[in-house]
C-alpha cells in the first residue's frame, strides 16, 4: 500500500500539471473503482469545473474543484500512479508507472481519466485495480498528518491505551500516513521495540519517536519513496542490523509483519 510519501508525490503530480484545466469529460465507467458512484456521476459532477487545489491527508488525497464543486477523492490502492498526459498521448508529469517497456501513449491501465479542454488529461493509472475515486471522500476521521503533526500531539496519540506502539503509529485514525515500512524504520531509529505498550512508552521515547517520524517522512518525500528507507534493505532472513550488526528479529504486531534489531530493539 503507498504509504504518506507516495501519495504526496502523487499530489505534487496534480498541483504542478493538473489544476485550472477545464474538464471536458470523465471516464468514470469503471464501478470498481468509483464506488459506491453509478457511470456517469462523477461525470456529470465534475464537467465544466477545473480542479483548484490538491489537497493530503496521511494516505488520502482529494482535490478542491472551482464554483464550490464537490471534492474529488483519489486513492492510489497499491499499485496506482496519477499520470497527466499531453494531447499527442506523451506524458507530461507522473513518470513510468510499471516495470518494463511500453509505447508512448499505451495507459492499457487508465481506471479514471479526467480530459481537459486543452487536449490533456489526468489519469488514474492502476495496474492492480485497487484504487479507488470518490465524490466528498470522508477525510474527517483521519488523524493529524504525520508530515505536520504537532509535538503536542504526537504526544496526544501516544499518551493512553495498552496497544503495542507499532499498532499505534499504524492507526490512521490516530496519525494518518504511517505503513508498515515506514512504522518499522520508524522504530528502528527511536530504538524502540514494536511490541512495547504505548503505556509503558517514556517521554525520551516518545520524543525520539517523533525525531524519527520526521526523518523518515522527510527522507522518503526526498528520495522518492518508503522503499528508500535504510532499513527496508534489511528487513529479510538473515539480515543484520546496519547501525550495530545484531541479527534483524521478525514477529507479527498489529497483524503486520515487522523487523527490528534484535539488540537495540529487544524491549
Amino acid at each position: 500500500m503507498p504509504e504518506l510519501p507516495e501519495v504526496e508525490s502523487a499530489r505534487s503530480v496534480i498541483d504542478r500539471s493538473g489544476l485550472g484545466r477545464k474538464i471536458v469529460g470523465v471516464d468514470d465507467t469503471d464501478t470498481y473503482v468509483c464506488r459506491p458512484h453509478a457511470p456517469g456521476q462523477i461525470r456529470d459532477a465534475l464537467a465544466g469545473r477545473e480542479l483548484v487545489a490538491a489537497r493530503r491527508r496521511g494516505k488520502s488525497m482529494w482535490c478542491e474543484t472551482s464554483d464550490d464543486g464537490p471534492e474529488l477523492g483519489i486513492h492510489l490502492g497499491m499499485s496506482g500512479k496519477i499520470v497527466i498526459a499531453d494531447p499527442d498521448g506523451g506524458e507530461v508529469d507522473g513518470g513510468d508507472y510499471w516495470e518494463g517497456r511500453r509505447r508512448p501513449g499505451d495507459f492499457r491501465w487508465s481506471r479514471f481519466t479526467l480530459d481537459f479542454a486543452d487536449g490533456g488529461r489526468l489519469m488514474l493509472v492502476d495496474p492492480r485495480r485497487l484504487g479507488r475515486v470518490r465524490l466528498n471522500p470522508p477525510v474527517e476521521a483521519l488523524g493529524p498528518d504525520a508530515a505536520t503533526i504537532t509535538p503536542a500531539g504526537f504526544r496526544a496519540v501516544l499518551a493512553s491505551g495498552t496497544a503495542p506502539v507499532k499498532a499505534r503509529l499504524l492507526d490512521q485514525h490516530a496519525v494518518a500516513g504511517i505503513g508498515n515500512l515506514l512504522a518499522d524504520q520508524i522504530l528502528w531509529a527511536a530504538r524502540v521495540n514494536p511490541a512495547r505498550r504505548v503505556d509503558a512508552l517514556t517521554p525520551e521515547d516518545v520524543t525520539r519517536l517523533l525525531r524519527a517520524t520526521r526523518d523518515a517522512v522527510r527522507a522518503a518525500i526526498r528520495d522518492g519513496g518508503v522503499h528508500t528507507l535504510k532499513l527496508v534493505a534489511f528487513r529479510l532472513a538473515g539480515a543484520h542490523c546496519p547501525r550495530d550488526g545484531a541479527p534483524m528479529a521478525r514477529s507479527t504486531v498489529g497483524g503486520r509483519t515487522s523487523w527490528w534489531c534484535s539488540v537495540e530493539q529487544a524491549r
